[in-house]
């Protein structure tokens, strides 16, 4: 059976993710160490918080060098969900300026206020995809999905911008670049349609595997 890990850095509640690869069929464990990438097919990277604390638990338990090992020089499939998305970048601004993984050139900032909407961004949005991609084989373009965030991923290059989502201006709800994948959304939360993502994942998972 395909092995999904999810890391548990410090950074929200590993369980619903968990759960949600279990109710699709395969089998999710709480990766608690960074070794433990080793025997996954697949690494899920979640998190709910401040972009400076979560970048910070990733490098001081090694969970950063785990990272690049296994998904960049080994290729497994990755997903990062909300500030796992956001730890891509180069940098993020949320109470100061920090350094991110690097995996993608962009920054981190917080959506813009304006439109009388309220910051952060709670609750159920539809979102708008920018081609086909293979993370939404079997969900259409205005599908609904869960989001809770304050700040949102800028990435450099717009061609890996998989969807797009409008919250008094657009901004990247999902990324898609070889093996990894992301979302600010929260699949794991977005019932129907989100669970289909996530089997969408695991088949990436299951062919590289």
């Amino acid at each position: 059976m395909t092995k999904i890990a999810v890391i548990d850095y410090g950074m929200g509640n590993v369980r619903s993710v968990c759960n949600a690869i279990e109710a699709i069929g395969s089998e999710a464990s709480v990766a608690q160490n960074p070794t433990d990438l080793e025997h996954a097919h697949g690494i899920i990277l979640p998190g709910v918080g401040a972009f400076g604390d979560g970048i910070r638990n990733l490098r001081e338990r090694g969970w950063d060098t785990a990272l690049e090992q296994q998904v960049i020089n080994h290729g497994k499939p990755f997903l990062g969900i909300c500030l796992g998305m956001q730890l891509l970048a180069e940098t993020g601004n949320e109470h100061g300026q920090h350094a991110g993984l690097g995996w993608l050139k962009g920054s981190v900032r917080r959506l813009p206020n304006g439109h009388g909407l309220r910051i952060p961004h709670i609750g159920w949005n539809d979102i708008q995809l920018t081609g086909p991609h293979k993370l939404f084989d079997g969900i259409e373009s205005g599908a609904c999905f869960y989001f809770m965030h304050s700040f949102v991923l800028q990435p450099e290059n717009s061609s890996l911008v998989a969807a797009e989502c409008e919250y008094g201006s657009k901004f990247t709800a999902a990324i898609s670049r070889d093996n990894f994948f992301a979302t600010q959304f929260h699949p794991e939360k977005s019932q129907k349609a989100g669970l289909q993502l996530l089997r969408n994942f695991l088949s990436e998972v299951t062919q590289h595997a």
